[in-house]
């Protein structure tokens, strides 16, 4: 029998998480009522992705940080997903209240419901994103020609691709062609793909960036080194406009596990990636090398502060770049829970954008 290589095993066991996730997230969508106001404890169902730019919503699931805060009286429910589409359909149907997710998916479902839908109530993390290259590859002329990896079109990484190499002259088309040749696929299989030689780079988030490195790649661009003080949102929280509506109390109570993971990161870093490789263990069948993240882990930094402004800017870009229209994104962040917590805790407050 034919042995599939570790990290297609390791994409298909991910495949069939996401799979049992949208499952789980339809089934619960069929009557919950305590998630809509019924009696009992109000149920919260929080998405996010087993990775590390999402290390507060992993360490905070994994250690128990959110129970604790939301307390005896708020059943917690988690769902896991591989991409913010997914996650933004499940609160779309109405079977996620919360989420854990990437700038680009944020907008794009405040665009989509026409503002009606998502509120950010925090910020996660920032950084941890870079185009790996072939190391014959030293400038960005010699990208004339080659294939370049991105998540997915349209994705938060593929409107940065897209933007920087605009902007150094080269083109790009939705279809793979132009001075560029971009390439949809996930990042799992663009770890594969590089090896085989049939992309010569991919920008990608950790920890795909050190997977790549590891394989024989090199940065080309740290995306920290493209916005002010080096901060770009990567990961932010929102949660449903209907659900903040009936359960602010609810509300508050995550963003406070929210503001408590992120200080566990902080100041527990070597637990914190323990915690990661555990967790995404249980969900993929094989924990994530614990080398790997304190590879990956200085590239990035858990905030939250969800850096709106860089979320602004990366509208733009993708709007430059022929992959959105213009929209407005008043109404989009309520940080006045977050504000809250952070005021209790003598900690500096966060603008409101």
């Amino acid at each position: 029998m034919r042995r599939l290589p570790f990290r297609r095993l390791v994409s298909l066991a991910t495949l069939a998480v996401v799979g049992a996730a949208t499952l789980g997230a339809t089934a619960a969508c069929g009557g919950d009522d305590a998630a809509s106001g019924g009696s009992g404890p109000v149920t919260l169902r929080l998405g996010y992705f087993p990775n590390i730019t999402h290390a507060p919503a992993v360490v905070g699931v994994e250690k128990g940080i959110f129970a604790e805060k939301l307390g005896s009286g708020v059943k917690l429910e988690t769902k896991t997903f591989n991409a913010g589409p997914a996650a933004i359909e499940a609160v779309f149907s109405g079977a996620l209240d919360a989420t854990y997710i990437g700038p680009n998916p944020t907008v794009n479902a405040y665009s989509k419901s026409k503002g009606e839908a998502v509120r950010v109530v925090a910020g996660a993390a920032s950084g941890g994103v870079a185009l790996v290259v072939k190391p014959d590859i030293t400038s960005v002329e010699q990208l004339r020609g080659k294939k370049i990896a991105t998540p997915q079109l349209g994705n938060t990484q593929d409107v940065a691709l897209r933007y920087w190499l605009k902007e150094k002259g080269l083109t790009t088309t939705k279809e793979g062609g132009g001075d560029v040749k971009v390439v949809p696929q996930e990042n799992a299989q663009s770890v594969e793909t590089f090896n085989s030689g049939a992309i010569d780079g991919a920008w990608v988030p950790e920890p795909f960036v050190s997977r790549l490195v590891n394989a024989g790649g090199k940065v080309l661009v740290d995306e920290r080194d493209l916005w002010p003080d080096k901060k770009f949102v990567i990961t932010n929280l929102i949660v449903s406009t209907k659900f903040l509506k009936a359960h602010p109390d609810v509300v508050k109570k995550l963003v406070e596990g929210q503001v408590a993971a992120n200080e566990f990161v902080n100041t527990k870093p070597d637990e914190a990636q323990q915690a990661i490789s555990d967790h995404i263990g249980k969900i993929t069948g094989k924990p994530l090398d614990v080398k790997l993240i304190k590879q990956a882990w200085p590239t990035l930094e858990f905030t939250n502060d969800p850096i709106a402004s860089s979320l602004k800017t990366g509208l733009d870009h993708a709007v430059a770049v022929g992959l959105t229209q213009p929209v407005s994104l008043d109404g989009l962040y309520d940080l006045t829970y977050l504000n809250e917590v952070l005021k209790a805790q003598g900690k500096a407050e966060v603008a409101q954008p």
